[in-house]
């Protein structure tokens, strides 16, 4: 009986020492994990002179992190899933309550893989990255080697079992990681919040597309082929864009894109061709791209093809918006505004039966505030003053555009930001005396 009783004693020391020997190395692995995500490519470089071995193993897991990386992590939940098992074996098989038996195996290892495999590791890698990158590499550079084939076997069969596209190198260096390595830092003081929100927006860039940033068919500003120079540099002039899409015989059928320095070129070698070409004549080609194409991929196009706007059409081929890649860089810095965006006041009283307000204006909060009344079929879909315009023009409205209604005359004014919308309204109050003015 003492000799069961000592082998049962025996068994129960190697094994705690067997799942402490595992939860050790599975610490060791996600601290090398931490402090090799941890080590910049600036750090590499500095280090090359002084320990040049080091420098090169360390180039080589940067180089390729996912292979290292994922190997680390089987191994780790390796040794993890093996420390359980012996704790398991070793509480399951004792006398007593079995639910609570199983609840104290839960417990432990909550415990222990919390502190000795997550918290603790993590923290020191992160801490002494340098201190821990010579065993951390010798050992992601050992494990890669020979245990690389199995886990290239395991994502596969991963990626054959998930529903749609797979990852070839495994989902397990993540965009996710990263971000939150972003928003330790920025916690930490490291990284300013502004600077966190720009890293953001790069990945977001990846994810997000075309159609949500671009200008839509109803905010485009376009001209007729068949119109001269002159007024293809007039519309030019009054709303404030250098680049104009050409159409011809509606907007789902543009034809180039018209560039006002191209305008004033022909017009400056020749005068008499403001009136007597058309834009048509000097357009240049236009560049199409589907809605459904990513904001990343189109700004490596742009950047590759030189391209600062292309036409966005929708899954018929008609022509849903357009998109400049100042647009794209919005995504990743925020509104690009100049010297001449200031809000304006909600409204201006310039004389008795003159206001001048904000385009954003809502209708309802116009009317009260002039005592007008605008009819309700006017109005219909629309909120705002600019909204009104536009709906009763049909078209954009640039700097001059006007309409009379209810007895107004709103005219549209100065434009703001970069996409250069109507930022202020004229309202004059038509009387008798202005009316008998507009007839003079």
């Amino acid at each position: 009986m003492f000799d069961g009783m000592e082998g049962i004693f025996v068994m129960s020391l190697l094994g705690i020492l067997l799942v402490i020997a595992l939860l050790f190395f599975a610490g060791f692995l996600a601290g090398s994990e931490s402090a090799l995500n941890s080590i910049s490519r600036v750090w590499v470089e500095d280090l090359g002179d002084r320990k040049p071995k080091l420098a090169q193993r360390l180039s080589k897991i940067l180089a390729q992190p996912a292979r290292y990386t994922n190997v680390m992590l089987l191994v780790r939940k390796a040794c993890e899933l093996s420390a359980t098992v012996f704790v398991a074996q070793a509480i399951l098989t004792r006398d007593g309550n079995l639910a609570v038996r199983m609840a104290l195996v839960i417990l432990v290892m909550v415990v222990l893989s919390y502190v000795v495999v997550g918290v603790g590791p993590r923290t020191l890698g992160k801490q002494h990255a340098l201190k821990w990158a010579p065993s951390a590499t010798f050992v992601a550079i050992f494990l890669a080697r020979t245990l690389g084939p199995l886990t290239r076997i395991l994502i596969a069969i991963g990626n054959a079992l998930t529903p749609g596209r797979g990852f070839k190198q495994g989902p397990f260096t993540s965009e996710a990681e990263l971000r939150d390595l972003v928003d330790q830092a920025s916690e930490s003081g490291l990284v300013e919040e502004s600077e966190r929100e720009m890293i953001h927006s790069v990945f977001d860039l990846g994810e997000t597309l075309v159609r949500e940033l671009m200008v839509p068919r109803t905010d485009m500003v376009y001209i007729e082929g068949n119109k001269t120079l002159r007024q293809g540099l007039s519309l030019a002039l009054r709303s404030g864009f250098t680049r104009i899409p050409v159409i011809d015989e509606n907007l789902d059928n543009v034809i180039g894109i018209a560039y006002v320095k191209d305008l004033a070129r022909r017009v400056h070698e020749k005068r008499e061709a403001e009136n007597s070409e058309n834009v048509v004549e000097i357009v240049r080609s236009a560049t199409f791209i589907p809605e459904t194409k990513t904001a990343a991929e189109l700004l490596k196009e742009m950047q590759r093809d030189q391209i600062h706007m292309a036409v966005v059409i929708d899954e018929y081929g008609g022509t849903a918006g357009l998109i400049t890649i100042e647009d794209i860089i919005e995504e990743i810095v925020g509104e690009i505004a100049d010297e001449y965006d200031n809000e304006d006041a909600e409204a201006e009283w310039l004389d008795e039966n003159t206001v001048r307000v904000s385009a954003r204006l809502h209708i309802e909060d116009f009317e009260e505030l002039a005592s007008a009344k605008i009819a309700e079929e006017e109005r219909e879909d629309v909120d705002s003053l600019g909204g009104l315009i536009a709906k009763v023009l049909g078209r954009v409205p640039i700097p001059g555009s006007s309409i009379t209604i209810g007895g107004w005359k709103f005219t549209a004014e100065r434009p703001v930001g970069r996409r250069h919308r109507i930022g202020t309204v004229l309202a004059v109050r038509i009387t008798e005396d202005s009316a008998h003015e507009s007839h003079l």
